[in-house]
């Protein structure tokens, strides 16, 4: 083998992107509180970009707005061609830390009491000694978000054994001192089984527990349950049967009809199998919808839901200082230069991002009347390849528009996304869209017998009848996400 330093050349082929197409992507994938955002730390920082006060905005027509916010954008911008922009499927020739700094400003979380906190309030006014509280702290680690004990007491004795051994090798083996914890024995599993009860006594109930039957046990005990009605001894004694539904073997073995074991299985119903929940982080995402669409004079109009939306215009002062070249020389000419075409560009981008998404709001709506007029049975199958096609851009754009994006109709606010499923045959020849089969399917669980509810295979001529074409498994597969039990655990006595 030859050693040493060689040179070769090679020709090829790539696309480099500059910020601003990462820019102009970025754009159409924002919502609105988010472009909001953006346009507003915009302003800050180029001084080319001036807002439009409201007052100034009300004598304009729509029309007349667009035609001024486009006139202004190609003032001193070359075309852009956002198919370019926007096509996926390209390799990037660097990456996008190369091109730009980019600074990201992340929500502060609002301080709250959680489960943890709220547990240890309690055992401090509890009468425990060192020693329990010490253990106790190993109990608490090991609680999860539903409030059920997440390792064995042997696990939580052997944690608490291996910190024990570190404190006392922290005080230098001395276990004298008032208060201090006696370091002297190891804990047992018999002392993590007497705290477990303290614990399983605390606020919320069922808190503690190792699996749902002790949660489900700890609450009935809580609520007062005696240890011999039968809901809690369905509970102890026979909880697989209970939650299989098999109400006719548990009738034998209590000497009862079917219905009585029923009724006290449904005793279940108002405990919390998740206790430990309610004091999880709550999700305060608003949904703030992009785009709106009422129904008037019997047509649906799209309108897009923007008036919180900065809008921004070139200023005229710097516009016109900025027209006198003689005035900057060097990096003080090229950051004018740059400040104004990035302002220009942006104008133009956000005008652009407007249009796009009215033109995959109009069609949705064209495409989805019946949904709009009867409901979500008679939603039709839709795919961005279709949208796209129609509107003449590439799927990728009618992906970035989609996305995270909310609109505001007559049957409520509904995601984008929403309004795009695969299809299903019909005998008919036309497509039934895969949303509007899992509506049906829950219309038919609805106005079901509970003493009958239909199987799988009953649903499948059902839906035939319908004239929709579809296979049992796909029966359940879509049962299942609806969260539909199968036809034996949804039969009632």
């Amino acid at each position: 083998m030859k050693t040493g330093l060689q040179q070769h050349q090679t020709m090829r082929q790539e696309l480099r992107m500059n910020p601003r197409l990462y820019q102009a992507m970025d754009l159409l994938y924002m919502p609105q509180q988010e472009l909001q955002q953006h346009l507003k730390e915009e302003l800050l920082v180029n001084p080319f970009l001036e807002l439009i006060e409201p007052e100034e905005t009300e004598p304009e027509t729509p029309a007349a707005e667009a035609e001024r916010a486009k006139a202004e954008a190609s003032e001193a911008a070359d075309d852009i061609n956002w198919e370019d922009i926007l096509l996926d499927g390209f390799q990037v020739g660097a990456t996008r830390g190369q091109y730009e700094q980019r600074e990201y400003f992340e929500h502060v979380p609002v301080d709250r009491r959680n489960l943890i906190d709220h547990l240890r309030e309690q055992l401090q006014l509890q009468e425990l000694t060192p020693r329990q509280r010490f253990l106790a702290e190993e109990f608490l680690g090991s609680i999860g978000e539903d409030g059920y004990v997440q390792e064995t007491l042997e696990e939580i004795v052997g944690g608490a054994n291996q910190a024990l051994e570190g404190y006392r090798r922290e005080r230098g083996g001395d276990d004298e001192g008032e208060g201090e914890v006696d370091t002297v024995a190891p804990f047992t599993v018999a002392e993590a089984e007497e705290l477990l009860g303290v614990i399983q006594q605390l606020d919320p109930p069922g808190v503690g527990a190792r699996n749902l039957r002790e949660c489900l046990l700890v609450q009935l005990r809580e609520n007062g349950g005696a240890k011999d009605s039968l809901t809690f001894r369905l509970v102890d004694e026979a909880f697989d049967d209970l939650i299989a539904h098999r109400w006719g073997e548990l009738a034998k073995r209590y000497g009862l009809p079917p219905k009585a074991i029923q009724d006290a299985a449904d005793g279940l119903a108002h405990l919390d199998p998740k206790p430990g929940l309610r004091f999880a982080p709550a999700d305060e995402a608003y949904v703030t919808p992009d785009l709106i669409v009422e129904k008037i004079d019997g047509e649906y109009r799209v309108f897009l839901n923007d008036g919180g939306v900065p809008r921004l215009r070139l200023s005229r002062v710097y516009r016109d200082l900025a027209a006198d070249k003689k005035q900057f020389v060097g990096e003080n000419r090229e950051f004018v230069t740059e400040k104004l075409n990035n302002a220009t560009w942006l104008i133009q981008a956000i005008e652009q991002r407007r249009q796009t998404m009215l033109k995959v709001m109009n069609f949705i709506v064209d495409r989805q009347r019946e949904f709009f007029e009867k409901g979500v049975e008679y939603l039709r199958p839709l795919t961005l390849r279709e949208v796209a096609e129609v509107i003449e851009m590439h799927e990728s754009t009618v992906s970035r528009v989609t996305s995270q994006k909310y609109a505001q109709t007559p049957r409520g606010v509904l995601p984008l996304k929403f309004f795009f499923s695969s299809s299903l045959e019909t005998t008919t020849g036309e497509d039934a869209s895969a949303r509007a089969v899992k509506a049906l399917i829950q219309k038919l669980v609805t106005d079901e017998s509970s003493a009958r509810p239909l199987t799988d295979s009953e649903i499948v001529a059902a839906l035939k009848a319908r004239g929709i074409q579809i296979a049992r498994r796909t029966v359940a597969k879509y049962r299942d996400q609806l969260g539909v039990l199968s036809a034996r655990m949804r039969r009632r006595v």
